[in-house]
């Protein structure tokens, strides 16, 4: 055989070739900083091509506009509103400074939200999640989803549907 084993023998497969072949770990951070690299050294290619250029910048924008216009109709309701608003504006941030700047500062006063937040009496707190509920729920009636329900079920009640006429 041509692998050095005598003939016969079984492969080793638990061992490396050479002591030195194992990759070493990698943490999160080098997964991160090499695909980094990797995006930049693709955009450096596309902006020798003003025109893919042009088209990237667009698509990019047009995908994280509506990213972060989804985001902002989800805030209210329960789920990760938020975070597919920061998600969107990280989108448009890979190619728009002023997008960069929008989402260092939508995070900074996010989290002076929540620590505002947390620290406040307990009916405070309430309250806000009171208000948050009555948010959806207009919003819900405004759409005609308790219209809609309403007439699944077979339940008459005029004042479930939406006082907009588009939608009731």
């Amino acid at each position: 055989m041509s692998d050095g084993r005598p003939s016969g023998s079984a492969p080793d497969h638990g061992s490396p070739a050479h002591p030195s072949a194992d990759p070493p770990a990698r943490g999160w951070r080098t997964r991160y900083h090499d695909a980094q690299t990797r995006y930049r050294g693709f955009r450096d290619g596309l902006r020798h091509r003003p025109m893919v250029d042009r088209c990237w910048r667009w698509s990019i924008g047009v995908l994280g506009t509506l990213i972060v216009i989804v985001g902002i109709i989800l805030i209210p309701y329960p789920g990760p509103g938020w975070l597919v608003v920061f998600t969107g504006l990280a989108v448009l941030a890979s190619e728009f400074e002023g997008a960069r700047r929008v989402l260092h500062f939508a995070r900074r006063h996010y989290d002076r939200w929540n620590e505002w937040q947390k620290q406040q009496h307990i009916v405070v707190r309430l309250l806000l999640l009171a208000a948050t509920g009555a948010v959806v729920l207009a919003t819900l009636w405004l759409l005609d989803v308790f219209g809609l329900v309403s007439d699944w079920l077979g339940v008459d009640a005029g004042w479930l549907d939406s006082p907009l006429e588009p939608f009731a």
